[in-house]
């Protein structure tokens, strides 16, 4: 998939992620952030991603999910902690 096509459809589902997570609702009550990276890909490759959260927020989601995967406690924050289950 080209670089082109990968961005056409993220857009889409990021379309499809918020309606669903959000509707016509103001002020949004849910963020999401969707990573994808091609398997097989070289070493290094870079990981592509859509979000409907700004970028600071993203970096709070990802620190907190890694502490997880690593069997850490709760990360100290609060950019945000209300879009975590």
């Amino acid at each position: 998939m080209s670089m082109e096509e990968t961005r056409r459809l993220l857009n889409t589902l990021a379309g499809v992620l918020d309606d669903a997570f959000n509707g016509d609702a103001r002020p949004k009550k849910t963020a999401f952030v969707l990573l994808v990276m091609p398997f097989g890909g070289p070493e290094g490759a870079r990981t592509n991603y859509i979000s409907n959260a700004d970028r600071k927020d993203i970096v709070v989601m990802m620190k907190e999910v890694v502490a997880r995967f690593e069997g850490q406690p709760e990360q100290k924050g609060t950019a945000c902690k209300k879009f975590m289950l």
